[in-house]
């Protein structure tokens, strides 16, 4: 009791638990059934993205409690609360997508003052989808709290008459059966299929792209971000993270220990190795932004350019996140990475040793082809690209990871939103070779910067998906393949080059140099711009106009606030 008392006076919960003035706030712990002893230890919030929005989310409560039997095994006292997450497969192809990345921010915003309101010592979080994983690892290292992230784990693949399927096929079935290539029983059948049992999108898709980042950046313990959601491993890697955390307590080792400049570049490297998703390279710099590291588009870009592509990962490749633990889990992708020079060893982890440390028994499995030598890699360039040029001043960013050709070239077809975009696909009412451009949907404009699956799958369904060109101020999704340019910047909202294009500009994309231009002059440019009036957001209350108001650049994260470089108190010292 001494022991955990003396160590208890260095904590923030000693607000709330310690001394005579805090009779009144310990009186409500003995009504939720805690012992003295238990109000005395560290506590330990446990905060899962749980509800019945996707299956994503769905098994978090049940890991949660394996947590919460680690933290009490260990000597610390578990307090659980949920935090929200939005589903982006839900959300996607209508107005709920407005809502998917501000999620982000509201999961980040909400974790911080549950701990801050109620002084808890350390944080496991659990997240199962797109924007609830980034988020969970702002507020940790926000919070500066002892810390571990736990994915809640991938989704198992369907079966399809024999075939392998994941919802980036129900996607492009829309397509599919749009053109009549797909009938609506089939499309019927394989919706009932295509998804088997809990847990996040099974491919190198935002979700797992992210999980793989968990691991790589340091937050997450070895092989836990891999293993699907389905498999009773899971909770082992639960009880031993809530284990863990009190023992970060103790150690005294927090996010910002573990959240360098090297450990985001190990990040920025395991989604380049494994096809990932663009959307990392706006989670990255957020989680960045909240440690007060300057790591934005550009730096992300960098990493990118340097490492090679050697995971063979769906939906660039052949394969789920399944198959990948499978072989090896993340450590696997990992070791090669370090082998070959394209990771830091040096960076600390959660296990409290260094990430070399942790990888030197891990062992090159060579009988699978999930994830080649670094050496000997799929693609010598990172499965993902930065562009920068004539319309994207402050860049963008292309998916490559299984395409043949990463050079374009076409006449502009300009559209104000997705909507707009996506019928004319659904129409067909475009042409081969096209550029299609489709603005106002970025972090101010949209606002929420949505995701553009439905119409990217929807051409990819109609055999166009290497046929036109997709550039946008918006994002794209995980499930997306084609030649499609995200987060051009600046957005149209604030006046960007890529309002100023106007139908039949020719645009030029080479993901070999790294390039996104148009034929229009910087004297053509200036004199449109004057023609240019801002529009009004979609929103004039709310949530949503709240974020508008505040977020800034896609270049930088799509923050809100100035993060750790404007910290005046951290809360871990308060």
């Amino acid at each position: 009791m001494d022991a955990k008392t003396n160590l208890k006076t260095k904590l923030p919960s000693r607000h709330v638990t310690e001394g005579p003035a805090r009779a009144p706030h310990r009186s409500y712990y003995y009504a939720m059934g805690l012992t003295k002893e238990q109000i005395h230890q560290p506590f330990v919030g446990v905060a899962s993205c749980w509800n019945e929005a996707a299956p994503c989310n769905i098994a978090l409560m049940r890991q949660a409690q394996a947590v919460k039997k680690g933290v009490a095994h260990a000597g610390g006292t578990p307090r659980e609360f949920c935090t929200i997450s939005v589903t982006d497969g839900i959300a996607m192809g209508h107005g709920g997508m407005y809502s998917s990345l501000p999620s982000r921010e509201v999961i980040a915003d909400s974790v911080e003052l549950t701990m801050r309101g109620h002084a808890y010592d350390a944080l496991v979080g659990l997240a199962g989808c797109d924007k609830s994983l980034p988020g969970m690892m702002m507020a940790m290292v926000r919070l500066n709290v002892p810390s571990i992230f736990i994915y809640g784990g991938s989704i198992l693949p369907g079966s399809f008459r024999g075939q392998t399927i994941t919802v980036q096929d129900m996607f492009e079935a829309v397509g599919r059966h749009s053109v009549g290539n797909l009938s609506s029983e089939d499309l019927d059948e394989m919706e009932q299929v295509a998804c088997p049992s809990a847990g996040a999108c099974g491919a190198q898709f935002t979700a797992n792209t992210m999980a793989t980042v968990s691991e790589a950046i340091g937050l997450a313990l070895p092989y836990s971000a891999g293993a699907p959601a389905p498999y009773e491993i899971r909770d082992s890697f639960c009880m031993t993270a809530g284990e863990m955390v009190v023992e970060l307590i103790k150690r005294n080792i927090r996010p910002r220990d573990i959240v360098t400049r090297k450990s985001l570049e190990n990040a920025a490297a395991v989604v380049a190795a494994s096809g990932g998703s663009t959307n990392a390279a706006l989670h990255l710099p957020a989680i960045a932004n909240e440690c007060g590291i300057k790591f934005d588009l550009f730096d992300v870009a960098e990493v990118f350019k340097r490492t090679p592509y050697i995971a063979d990962l769906k939906p660039g490749g052949r394969y789920v996140a399944k198959d990948m633990f499978e072989v090896g889990g993340i450590p696997l992708l990992m070791k090669t990475l370090l082998e070959h020079g394209y990771m830091h060893g040096d960076c600390l982890t959660v296990t409290g040793r260094t990430m070399a440390e942790n990888m030197a028994k891990v062992k090159w499995n060579d009988q699978q082809d999930v994830v080649r030598a670094a050496d000997k890699p799929l693609s010598p360039d990172g499965g993902v690209v930065g562009l920068k040029g004539n319309i994207a001043p402050d860049g963008a960013i292309v998916k490559i990871a299984g395409m043949k050709n990463i050079v374009f070239s076409g006449p502009a077809r300009c559209f104000d939103g997705e909507e707009a975009c996506f019928e004319a696909v659904r129409k067909k009412a475009y042409k081969e070779g096209e550029v299609l451009v489709i603005r106002y949907e970025g972090p101010k404009g949209g606002p929420g910067m949505r995701e553009m699956l439905s119409t990217t799958a929807a051409l990819y369904g109609q055999g166009m998906g290497d046929k036109v060109a997709l550039i946008t101020d918006g994002r794209f999704s995980g499930a997306t393949r084609g030649f499609c340019i995200g987060h051009v910047g600046p957005e149209a909202a604030v006046g960007g080059p890529i309002a100023l294009l106007r139908d039949g500009d020719i645009i030029s994309i080479d993901a070999h140099k790294g390039t996104i231009d148009c034929n229009v002059s910087a004297e053509e440019f200036a004199k449109r711009k004057l023609d240019w009036k801002p529009r009004e957001t979609h929103f004039g209350s709310g949530a949503l106009w709240k974020y508008a108001q505040q977020v800034g650049n896609a270049r930088d994260g799509a923050v809100t606030h100035p993060g750790g470089s404007g910290e005046k108190e951290c809360y871990a010292d308060s």
